[in-house]
Order: structure tokens, then C-alpha cells, then sequence
């Protein structure tokens, strides 16, 4: 089973105010995403020479009222694996609850023991759909 880090998400208030602090920081703006439909922009900013360590910075067009007091900052971590249904099977397997099962055949998230969420993407393109996770409910949130 392999896996290899993503990146870290963060939801921001200001995407301009958090580019700014992020650039303070010295990390550089390494791809951006904007998604008409469902309103949101993700700037990916990294470290220079470590643009395979990014954080992922989330920006919700239409705002975020619970930013910045509810916890809501932090969103995921992000890993690619060889084999999403293997390695959903492996983790439900002992005990990990899959809240949000790989219907698609391209994205799980599952929850550590200290409530983080993490998402798991398939590497390349994705999988065909398969029972079980192709029929499966979410569970909680993620």
C-alpha cells in the first residue's frame, strides 16, 4: 500500500490578508483554483524548492460566518494512495470509520482518533466504482 503526502487545508476569512501573512512567511503561490459553481478559490503556497509541500488555502466567495471562532480554519490533511478501495478496506478493516466512502473510485475521508479529518485521493484517475463504497452512505461529517 502506498501513500504519499498532499497537502494541508486551511480555510481563510480574507484570501488576500492570508496570502500576504503567507508570503511574510516566505512561502510562494504555487497554483490557484477558482470553481464557479461552487464558489470557492484554493491558492496552493509552498515553501520555495518544496512545491510538493504545500498549504491549501480555502476561500469561500460567498463568506464563512462561523470563520474565525468555530474551529473552522484547519480542514484536512491530504494524502494520494496506490489504492483507495484497498486502503479504505485496510483501515475499515481495524476499526476506522470511512465517513465519507470512495463511491467515485477517487476520494475518501476518514477521521483520526483526535478528530482530524483526512482525505484520501486515489492516485491517477479514478478507479472504477465498486460495491462495497459505491452503495455506501456518508457517516458524520468530515
Amino acid at each position: 500500500m502506498g501513500i504519499r503526502y498532499l497537502h494541508t487545508m486551511v480555510r481563510v476569512l480574507d484570501l488576500e490578508k492570508s496570502i500576504a501573512f503567507y508570503r511574510l512567511l516566505g512561502l510562494e503561490e504555487t497554483r490557484r483554483y477558482d470553481n464557479e459553481g461552487g464558489r470557492f478559490t484554493l491558492v496552493f503556497m509552498a515553501p520555495p524548492r518544496q512545491p510538493e509541500c504545500p498549504v491549501e488555502l480555502t476561500y469561500n466567495w460567498d463568506g464563512d460566518d462561523g470563520l474565525p471562532s468555530d474551529s473552522r480554519h484547519f480542514g484536512h490533511l491530504a494524502y494520494e494512495v496506490d489504492d483507495i478501495h484497498a486502503t479504505c478496506a485496510h483501515l475499515q478493516a481495524n476499526g476506522v470509520v470511512i465517513n465519507r466512502p470512495p463511491r467515485d473510485g477517487r476520494m475518501a475521508f476518514v477521521r483520526s482518533p483526535d478528530n482530524i479529518s483526512i482525505e484520501l485521493l486515489q492516485k491517477g484517475g479514478a478507479l472504477e466504482p465498486v460495491e462495497p463504497w459505491k452503495s455506501m452512505a456518508s457517516t458524520g461529517h468530515w
